[in-house]
């Protein structure tokens, strides 16, 4: 699949089969991520990969858009070690483009993903920290649910607004 038409048909998908994601490919998706572009190159970024039943399945107890994860038989925590930090608050900027990356390789690979925004809110921060033991430098960002999608998302309409493009000026 050529870059765009990736961009182009991405969706987010929240329907799984109950198929599991192979580990080369999520190796793949990961990989992929690690390709993100990031101030400075300070690459601040850590990935969990989640397998275990338990822990899926304990995560929407406390994320309320995180239900589809009793259906993904693998998800990807996106996280930052602020120990990395070059560039003061760029670690957001880094994380949100390695979780876009992390996306777009999920569909390209044939797989559904969605993004579970984790970071700001505080409660999910600090419960998926106990949940998965993370270090208090290590701030959880994105939770992306994987799974071969057992929905086929429809073509959406035109997104291109060329009111929203501006030349030189505003």
């Amino acid at each position: 699949m050529d870059t765009l038409t990736a961009i182009f048909t991405r969706r987010s998908v929240r329907i799984y089969s109950p198929k599991p994601v192979p580990h080369d490919m999520v190796t793949d998706i990961v990989r992929a991520a690690m390709y993100a572009p990031s101030a400075g190159n300070e690459r601040p970024w850590h990935f969990i990969v989640l397998t275990d039943r338990v822990l899926l399945d304990a995560i929407p107890k406390f994320h309320p858009y995180a239900a589809m994860l009793k259906h993904a038989s693998t998800a990807v925590l996106v996280c930052a070690d602020l120990a990395l930090e070059k560039h003061k608050g760029c670690w957001v900027l880094d994380c949100a483009a390695a979780t876009q990356t992390l996306l777009l390789a999920a569909h390209a690979k044939g797989l559904g993903a969605v993004w579970c925004g984790v970071y700001p809110t505080e409660d999910r921060v600090e419960n998926m920290r106990k949940l998965l033991g993370l270090p208090e430098n290590i701030v959880p960002f994105s939770l992306v649910p994987l799974g071969f999608p057992s929905e086929v998302k429809q073509e959406t309409t035109e997104k291109f607004d060329p009111s929203k493009v501006h030349e030189n000026r505003w």
